[in-house]
This record gives structure tokens, C-alpha cells and sequence, in this order.
């Protein structure tokens, strides 16, 4: 194969200057109609595209292209933001690349440096909840960021969150409400920020209501579907549990299963909706975020910052809604 071709060629072929080229192909609209013709004919004859890598590294341009590291591609949640987020910066002439950190701190910063490496002009990030190393300790300098999801400080960047501990707290209110009085947490370690959030709203909402938090409970290991189906189970068969909170999808997924396996259910509420909760008898009842609006959110503040138009730096905290649908309610 050739190589491929140059600007050079494209102004050979048009009979043009080399930087009349450089400014059509860089959006300049006050080019002679006549001489932008010959251009496009000549780009179209050509098949030259712009190497926007090689552009990036000259000063004052730009590559165009936004990186954004989540947690776990398998999490329907991370596909909704990154689905919000690719529309957002589509619209706005920016490509997105996508990578999952998979909750390990050494593969997130290998991810940071490598996207950094690639002129990537702005990064969204979902934190790992345990770090490798410090933003401090970065190398060389780092593009504008925006932290989806779990805040980090000590560092100027945007963040965009939700109300967790909002959430929390009113799901498992409602289910007080309901008539339960032992409502267990299920969900994943506490060394994840929104989950950390969560518990701090399930523990608002017991002592609200003159409640205890007891420690039997109270299961915080939870990783996957399979783990919080066993812990479910272990609950119901061991403990006066007469509630569940989930405190993420899995979770409440995974409390369908051990409901499922033992023939009874429990009143649940889950945090984060799911495809399939509306199809269950009863219809799940959860607390959702607005995904759409922080991935929106998050890929328009970047572009702000990077356009010069962006306002002072601060921590968005979106609000959640409880959608109650009938799991929420005591079996007669």
C-alpha cells in the first residue's frame, strides 16, 4: 500500500497554496468559493483525511477526542453513562474513547497515562475505589478532568454526583413505612464512595424512625449477582430480615434470585433501576438516577472548559427519584 496522502498533495492537485488547504480543512469559511471547490474535488479525488494525531501535538490545536475511564463495561449503569456521554460529546464534534478501569487502581493509572499520552484533549473519570498512586504523583501535565460519579479531592476538577445518601435514605424510609421494621443492606464493600453514601443514608433513615442498625444486617461484601443471591438467602434463613434494600443493581438483582429460590419474598427496594424491574410481579420498586443528565452534564462541562467558557469548578449533586411500584410492600 502507498502512503497515504498529504496536504502537499492536495494543494498539487488543486493548484492551491498549502495554507489555503490548511485553513479549509480546519473550517476556515472565507475561502474564494471557487478555490474551496477545487479543494474538496481535490480531497475527495486524493481520499486524504487530516491526521488529527499529528495535529494535536502542535501548539494551540487540538485532537477533538475525549477519553473517559468507568469502573465496570459489564454494569449496565457504566453503559448508560457512556452512552450519554458519547451523544453529548457527538454533538459537539468530539469522539469519545472508552475504557474500563475494572475497579483495579494500577490498570486506572496506566489508563490515565496512556490516554494522556494519545492527546486526548479532556478526561471524564470514574475513580477506582482503591487508588495506586496519588494525583500527585502523576507525571507530566494532565489534561482538564471531570470525576463522574465518586468525588476526589485535592484535586481542581469538575465532579458529577448523585444525592446517595438522599436515595438511600428515602427507599428505606419507605419500607418502614410499609410495616418492616428489620430492613437489611445488602451491596458491595464500603471502600466504594456510593456505596459508602448509601449505607450513611440506610443508617439516616433507622435512626430516623427510632430504629437500630444492626450489625447482622448489615452485608457489605456483596460483589456480584451470585454473592448477594447467597447473602439474601442467608439472611432470611438466619435473621428476623423482613426487608431488603439493595443497595446497587446487583444486589437487588441478586435478592430476586434468593426470593426466587426460597419461594417467598421479601418487601425490596433497590438502588439504580434495571431493564427487567418493571417485568417482575410485583414491579421492583427503586431509587433511579437521572444516568442521561450526569453523563450529559459531565461531557458538556468538559467541553466548556476546553472551549474557555466553563464556570468555577465544583461538585454537581444531581438529585434521585424513588419510583415505588409495589415491591415495597408487605406479603399478606
Amino acid at each position: 500500500m502507498g502512503s497515504s496522502p498529504t496536504m502537499n498533495d492536495v494543494a498539487r492537485e488543486a493548484g492551491v497554496a498549502l495554507r489555503t488547504v490548511s485553513r479549509y480543512v480546519n473550517g476556515a469559511t472565507n475561502i474564494d468559493s471557487e478555490l474551496a471547490e477545487r479543494i474538496r474535488v481535490a480531497i475527495n479525488s486524493l481520499g486524504y483525511r487530516r491526521n488529527l494525531a499529528a495535529a494535536s501535538i502542535r501548539p494551540g490545536w487540538d485532537s477533538k477526542v475525549l477519553g473517559l475511564i468507568i469502573g465496570d463495561l459489564s454494569n449496565p449503569y457504566y453503559t448508560a453513562l457512556t452512552r450519554a456521554i458519547e451523544h453529548e460529546a457527538s454533538e459537539r464534534g468530539y469522539l469519545l474513547i472508552t475504557a474500563s478501569s475494572e475497579e483495579d487502581g494500577t490498570r486506572h493509572d496506566k489508563l490515565v497515562d496512556r490516554l494522556a499520552e494519545q492527546r486526548v484533549d479532556g478526561l471524564i473519570i470514574v475513580p477506582p475505589h482503591r487508588p495506586a498512586r496519588g494525583w500527585a504523583d502523576v507525571a507530566g501535565t494532565l489534561p482538564p478532568i471531570v470525576f463522574l460519579d465518586r468525588p476526589v479531592s485535592g484535586v481542581q476538577a469538575d465532579s458529577v454526583l448523585s444525592d446517595d445518601i438522599g436515595g438511600a435514605r428515602e427507599a428505606v424510609q419507605a419500607l418502614i413505612t410499609s410495616g418492616s421494621r428489620s430492613v437489611a443492606f445488602v451491596g458491595d464493600s464500603l471502600s466504594i464512595y456510593t456505596l459508602e453514601q448509601r449505607m450513611l443514608g440506610y443508617e439516616n433513615a433507622l435512626h430516623d424512625t427510632g430504629h437500630m442498625v444492626r450489625a447482622e444486617l448489615v452485608c457489605t461484601d456483596a460483589h456480584t449477582e451470585a454473592q448477594a443471591r447467597e447473602a439474601v438467602a442467608r439472611l432470611m434463613a438466619d435473621t428476623d430480615t423482613d426487608a431488603i434494600f439493595g443497595a446497587n443493581n446487583r444486589a437487588t438483582i441478586g435478592a430476586l434470585w434468593a426470593f426466587r429460590d426460597a419461594g417467598q419474598r421479601l418487601p425490596l427496594i433497590g438502588f439504580d433501576d434495571f431493564d427487567l424491574a418493571q417485568l417482575m410481579q410485583p414491579e421492583v420498586s427503586v431509587v433511579s438516577q437521572d444516568v442521561e443528565q450526569m453523563g450529559t452534564l459531565a461531557a458538556s462541562l468538559l467541553i466548556d472548559r476546553l472551549n474557555g467558557t466553563g464556570s468555577a469548578q465544583r461538585d454537581y449533586v444531581l438529585p434521585t427519584t424513588l419510583h415505588l411500584r409495589g415491591s415495597e410492600q408487605r406479603v399478606n
